[in-house]
């Protein structure tokens, strides 16, 4: 951290109405379809608990704010905004504000992928070699003897499937620290001015951590499927995105960097220097000013909670939004079914397991009750390095979205709000209607 802080400080409440905002003439969110909770089996009384909950998280310092967004049976049932979105100016949290999502970047570029599958440019088992001639012939390592890795061929190719399910034997760098990982940050993977095409380049060069298809390990898969992207479609990822989904959805303030007019709704990210929350990040000096040379597909997205709904929305209603279909309701299943063999379970980050958690392609997925969690069999979601989290119940048709900035991760503020959203939840679920206002 660079920037120390120079003072405790304790917001108060930025919204406390619910309703009131959503539906005032001239509220930002009025394009979204909105009900009462109550009207889709929501408890008021209980979602009145998130504010105070979150509230305090920005008092002990937890957090210098967040913005939450719930949508039940594809209606708007609760958004609003606590703290400072940036604490070295005092600019409050808004709902609009514009954030870093990280790895919540994951499931717009598997859908990407998806839909180049849909296309019939792509098979999910095709060879990852096939289109990255220099990911070809791959090979896994065995042992260390110094810092020389000793490999073997890999028992079969690294394919698409492997990539979307993150089983393709590659690694991230930092989440653990095997020789693989260390020959990752010796290579380094991320340098300054590189490009996805660099980036493959360079992974192409380093063996599995893995053989294909036999574990679970978080790793670079996604910015692969990035480039994949790329050489499929013959159009940058960005603009693939941009035409394909980010457009098409109206995901108006989703992008790889933040243009000059909108920095002011941009975040500041936050941390812990010297015992106190501050600014590590500044928006005014924040890289996201510029538009990126590496198009990160694992990681590279901002966005705002109004534009994250749209993406989930979609898929909650199996791939189509306001009259646009992105993906088959078929492929919207598959997406966010468990795709692991039981072999591969449960997914773990470094020496973090997750029980009764799988995968599918680009979500993790709740396959068996933990009795340490709330989530039920069937929720899928996932979160990014600056602790945002989204999750997705579709027995309840219900959408959670929880962002902040504060880094590095922590898993506090999804913690604190799913056993207040579950809790709310009141049985039986009202028998889904036809929304005359679908979200547009």
């Amino acid at each position: 951290m660079t920037n120390p802080c120079r003072r405790r400080v304790t917001f108060p409440l930025i919204f406390t109405a619910l309703l009131a905002l959503l539906v005032s003439p001239g509220a930002w969110g009025q394009e979204l379809p909105v009900a009462k909770p109550e009207a889709v089996g929501l408890s008021p009384e209980k979602l009145a608990l998130i504010s105070p909950a979150v509230q305090a998280l920005v008092t002990n310092q937890q957090t210098a704010g967040a913005v939450t967004i719930i949508a039940r049976q594809g209606q708007l049932i609760y958004w609003e905004a606590v703290g400072r979105r940036d604490l070295a100016s005092g600019l409050p949290m808004e709902r609009d504000t514009i954030m870093r999502i990280h790895s919540m970047t994951k499931p717009i570029t598997s859908v990407a992928i998806l839909m180049l599958m849909e296309d019939g440019q792509l098979a999910l088992d095709d060879p990852v070699g096939k289109f990255l001639p220099e990911m070809k012939g791959v090979q896994v390592f065995v042992r260390a003897s110094g810092t020389n890795l000793i490999t073997e061929p890999a028992q079969r190719e690294p394919t698409v499937r492997d990539l979307l399910r993150h089983t393709a034997g590659l690694t991230y760098g930092f989440f653990s620290d095997t020789p693989v990982d260390q020959a990752y940050r010796r290579a380094n993977l991320l340098a300054p001015g590189d490009t996805l095409t660099d980036l493959t380049r360079k992974l192409g060069g380093l063996p599995l951590q893995y053989q294909p298809g036999t574990v679970w390990n978080y790793s670079f898969a996604t910015d692969v499927l990035g480039r994949l992207v790329e050489v499929v479609s013959g159009k940058s990822l960005d603009v693939f995105l941009a035409e394909r989904i980010l457009q098409p959805l109206d995901m108006r303030d989703t992008g790889f960097s933040v243009p000059p007019e909108k920095l002011a709704r941009f975040a500041a990210t936050h941390g812990v220097a010297a015992g106190k929350l501050c600014v590590s990040d500044a928006p005014g000096t924040s890289s996201y000013r510029a538009h990126p040379s590496l198009l990160s597909g694992g990681g590279g997205l901002v966005s705002t909670a109004r534009d994250y709904l749209r993406f989930c929305q979609m898929l909650a209603a199996g791939g189509e939004l306001g009259g646009r279909r992105l993906l088959r309701r078929e492929t919207v299943q598959s997406m966010t079914a468990n795709q692991l063999p039981a072999s591969a379970m449960p997914i773990a980050i470094g020496s973090n397991p997750r029980p009764g958690v799988g995968f599918g392609y680009g979500f993790s997925v709740q396959v068996q009750r933990d009795p340490r969690s709330v989530a039920p069999i069937g929720e899928y979601g996932w979160g990014g390095a600056a602790s945002t989290h989204v999750w997705i119940s579709p027995k309840d048709e219900l959408i959670v979205i929880a962002l902040q900035q504060f880094e590095p991760y922590t898993a506090v503020l999804e913690q604190t709000l799913k056993p207040l959203v579950y809790d709310a939840i009141r049985d039986p679920l009202p028998a889904s209607k036809s929304n005359p206002n679908p979200i547009r």
